[in-house]
Formats: structure tokens, C-alpha cells, sequence
């Protein structure tokens, strides 16, 4: 190999030293971006089979009148 041979192998290895870790740290913010997004998609979504709640208010209904009358006596002793 000739020096300008090495010069320029010298520089594709720094070239790839810079830009491996740019586009590590690139592709981590993404995915850390895509997990935000994911979370919150999730977070704001309808719970499935969540509770419902309704109030009403019921009237009473009358009570019919008894059929029977039954009377119980105590004795002492």
C-alpha cells in the first residue's frame, strides 16, 4: 500500500468512527420518541369494559293490603 493509500483508508475509518455513534444515538431517539407516542395513544384510549354509572330514582309502589292478621300472645310463666 502506498501513503495515499493509507490516508485515505485513515479517513473512511474516521468517517464510519463519527457516524456509527450518530446513528446509534439517532435510532435510540426514535424509538424513545415511537414509545412516548405509543404510551399516550394507550394512555388517552376508552378502558375496555369500564364502569358505567346512572342514578335514577324509583317511586315506592303501594302495599297491597294484608290477608291475614295473625296475633301472637306470650304467657309468663
Amino acid at each position: 500500500m502506498s501513503t495515499s493509500e493509507d490516508r485515505i483508508a485513515r479517513r473512511r475509518r474516521r468517517r464510519n468512527s463519527i457516524w456509527r455513534p450518530l446513528a446509534a444515538v439517532a435510532a435510540g431517539l426514535l424509538v424513545l420518541i415511537v414509545g412516548i407516542a405509543i404510551g399516550r395513544a394507550l394512555e388517552d384510549g376508552p378502558e375496555p369494559g369500564g364502569t358505567r354509572t346512572s342514578v335514577r330514582t324509583l317511586k315506592p309502589q303501594p302495599l297491597p293490603p294484608a290477608a291475614k292478621t295473625v296475633t301472637v300472645t306470650v304467657g309468663s310463666g
